[in-house]
């Protein structure tokens, strides 16, 4: 099987079995003793390990997996599903913002409209990209870019990864709720098809200004809430030491989200994560995208945007 590269204290059993593994081989190399039924037998718990634990994580776990900072990120994708990518800038109004990276791109020929949050890879680059956390201007380059998109009847992918938008005194002086709050407006009503898959982190109004779509994807191992945990927790103990409970209080998970009919599939990550394998990552997000775009081409502009109004209030009604 894969070999798993482990990061996190939950996954301590797959490296406990994974050293003994390697023990029994350099004992079989060293004394030539044939060690093959005990490593056949270590193989085999290692996969039936493997497994269960990550069919099994906690919302906790989830939040942690999102975070890898291994994690392929908005960038990332593009460059594994596009044949090219233009990226624009600027939202015309106070400057380009870097949390959130957009432009027109191919895929398999069809031109598509790009946007998504980059938070970078390294801390010179998260402090660049201000860990796609956006200020308003972001989100209204981001507006700008599906308004151009609609222009040219081009569809939009948006793919979702961020702590929260930017919450500074200068971030609300220049209209953060309005920004985004306009956003959830104009994408209810944009009259191309907009496809939206949270590919790590997704947080209060900072994942929602760019979140609304046809179709709403998770990653299998990704969070979506209006609150991260830490942030729950210390709200409602005055301490982050609650976090684990408060992520599962929170139902944030992508199995949550789905059965609560707030997203509109799961899309499954290479085992381990997507960390370990960006390239199978980056094809079955591929895959999806494709699949999409051809069906939601076939729809009629009134009807695609009628189903996506339907969608979204729908939402939180409880019939009792």
């Amino acid at each position: 099987m894969q070999q798993i590269k482990t990061s996190f204290d939950f996954e301590k059993p797959i490296a406990d079995l994974v050293q003994q593994i390697e023990k029994v081989k350099q004992v079989a190399d060293k004394t030539k003793v044939d060690m093959s039924a005990t490593l056949d037998e270590l193989d085999g718990k290692l996969d039936e390990t493997t497994q269960n634990l990550y069919k099994n994580l906690t919302g906790w776990n989830k939040v942690q997996m999102s975070r890898h900072p291994d994690r392929p990120q908005t960038l990332d994708y593009i460059s594994m599903i596009c044949d090219d990518f233009i990226e624009m800038h600027g939202d015309r109004t106070v400057k380009d913002d870097k949390a959130i990276i957009g432009g027109f791109a191919t895929i398999n020929g069809q031109t598509v409209m790009v946007i998504g949050h980059q938070k970078g890879k390294n801390t010179k680059e998260r402090q660049f990209r201000n860990f796609g956390m956006a200020n308003p201007e972001g989100y209204r380059k981001a507006l700008r870019l599906m308004r151009l998109a609609e222009k040219f009847n081009k569809p939009v992918i948006s793919f979702i990864d961020t702590m929260g938008a930017y919450p500074g005194l200068e971030a609300e002086e220049r209209g953060q709720g309005e920004a985004i709050a306009r956003n959830l407006l104009e994408m209810s009503v944009l009259r191309v098809p907009i496809i939206c898959v949270v590919v790590g982190e997704g947080a209060s109004g900072g994942a929602l200004g760019i979140g609304i779509g046809d179709r709403v994807y998770m990653l299998e191992h990704t969070w979506y809430s209006v609150i991260s945990p830490e942030s729950c927790s210390s709200i409602l103990w005055r301490s982050w030491d609650f976090k684990e409970k408060a992520a599962e209080c929170l139902k944030l998970t992508s199995d949550d989200m789905f059965g609560n009919k707030l997203i509109d599939g799961i899309i499954p990550e290479p085992l381990g994560g997507a960390h370990q394998d960006p390239e199978l990552m980056g094809r079955t997000l591929k895959d999806y995208i494709t699949k999409d775009l051809a069906t939601l081409g076939k729809l009629k502009t009134d009807k695609m945007i009628e189903q996506r109004i339907d969608k979204f209030c729908a939402m939180g009604v409880v019939n009792e």
